[in-house]
């Protein structure tokens, strides 16, 4: 069902250090800051030959980035996302097998533009995943 590894998101005290340390320290290709309303958070897209790292920083007060930075203050990873080819079928499959869909159960629409599901890290060994589809 999970297809290739779309992204790792790091979530990151500072913005700007941690876009400008895959930059200079790294070489890597550092795309702009977009805010993501609907998510509360500002991402920063870092790409590689295989797949991305997404920077992630609190877009308000009730960003859950926040939350998770006040618990880890030097930051961390927050999730991994994986790409599905339908995200219902996804869904639909995962919730017959016992999995836990966040929020309404309902796609949003992702930083990419596509619509993104999260499962509940309890179910997937302590990791927070996101799904994707392509």
């Amino acid at each position: 069902m999970i297809g290739r590894l779309n992204h790792v998101a790091i979530a990151v005290p500072d913005l700007e250090a941690a876009s400008e340390q895959y930059r200079s320290a790294l070489g890597a290709k550092v795309n702009p800051p977009q805010d993501e309303p609907d998510h509360g958070v500002t991402v920063v897209f870092i790409e590689l030959p295989n797949t991305k790292i997404e920077l992630l920083y609190p877009l308000g007060e009730n960003s859950p980035i926040k939350g998770f930075l006040d618990k880890n203050p030097s930051g961390g990873i927050h999730h991994i996302c994986y790409e599905v080819d339908d995200i219902i079928a996804a869904r639909d499959h995962l919730l017959e097998t016992g999995a836990r869909v966040l929020g309404t159960g309902e796609p949003k629409i992702g930083a990419h533009g596509k619509p993104v599901l999260f499962l509940h890290p309890k179910d997937f060994n302590g990791t927070l995943v996101e799904l994707e589809q392509v």
